[in-house]
């Protein structure tokens, strides 16, 4: 019999990565035949992560079917955002902390979905009430995820329970959580050697919204205009993507980790409903979002709503 593959979302972050890692070791645990792959390859930040605790990055796939009929998911449930023939298997279970939206299945499944800011934290919950403990390096990935997907806390999306989660997972990993993680997040913002496409694709989600398709991609930094000034180089890619994929609007968003503001590049139509979602006016295709670092929480139901 296969292995049952466990995969995040495509352009895989920290958590997609992460999360796969140890759910994967959890299922082993008891006694599944289980492998964490990706859907992408791993960036710089969570490279560093993986490296720091001596983890191998889960080789990546394009297909599933092929090797397998029979998946997990961790961090994303929607269609558009998974392994390109997701349609031809059945999927086991899904964990996630995401909105639930184009996912339907034939069979019953396990499911579990919270509204936490991080995937991992869901899963220390799944280890604890499978009467378990993450291995040191397992409970650093998680911790990593977390820290990442919480930007050290500093997100909206960051819940009690994920600083909670940190904490504990910390004390396994015996790594003090504001040194490592400034680190961390810092080794994710090397962006200089990155040619525009990279950028875009680093961290990058398809939504419908209405009847249009929005594409928006996150990048973090410690320096705004170190990305804008790429301005013409990064427009000219995002138009670029929108015709080769159909995407209507291409948002781009820019973080910056340490102030944490962003500043939004907008490409394609219909730019007001960006304009409306946020109650802003684009300037040379631009604008800034005081305090908004969180793409699930602060810009997609915005514009989800925006697009009604």
């Amino acid at each position: 019999m296969a292995k049952i593959l466990v995969f995040g979302h495509q352009n895989p972050d920290t958590d997609a990565i992460g999360a796969a890692i140890a759910f994967s070791e959890l299922q082993q645990q008891k006694g599944q035949d289980t492998e964490a792959v990706a859907l992408g390859e791993a960036g710089e930040e969570t490279q560093f992560a993986l490296d720091y605790f001596d983890l191998k990055a889960p080789r990546v796939i394009t297909k599933a079917a092929s090797e397998t009929t029979d998946v997990m998911l961790v961090d994303h449930n929607e269609f558009q955002q998974s392994v390109a023939d997701i349609a031809e298997v059945t999927i086991l279970s899904v964990v996630d902390h995401h909105r639930i939206a184009n996912f339907e299945t034939a069979d019953p499944l396990y499911y579990r979905a919270e509204p936490v800011g991080c995937t991992s934290t869901i899963i220390l919950k799944l280890y604890k009430e499978a009467g378990l403990t993450p291995a040191k390096a397992i409970a650093g990935i998680m911790l990593s995820a977390i820290i990442s997907d919480t930007l050290l806390f500093k997100s909206p999306t960051c819940t009690q329970e994920d600083i909670d989660a940190a904490k504990e997972l910390a004390k396994i990993a015996e790594v003090d959580i504001n040194t490592y993680g400034l680190e961390m997040l810092k080794a994710g913002t090397n962006l200089k050697d990155k040619s525009a496409d990279v950028l875009l694709d680093m961290d990058a989600k398809s939504f419908p919204m209405g009847d249009k398709s929005v594409r928006i991609a996150q990048v973090n930094t410690v320096d705004l205009q170190e990305v804008f000034d790429r301005q013409a180089e990064l427009e000219e890619a995002m138009a670029k993507a929108n015709d080769t994929n159909n995407y209507d609007l291409f948002v781009l968003l820019v973080t910056n980790i340490l102030d944490s503001d962003s500043e939004l590049l907008v490409v394609g139509e219909p730019a007001e409903k960006v304009e409306k979602a946020f109650n802003v006016a684009l300037d040379n295709h631009r604008a800034f979002l005081k305090g908004v670092v969180s793409r699930k929480k602060q810009v997609v139901p915005q514009l989800t709503e925006s697009f009604k």
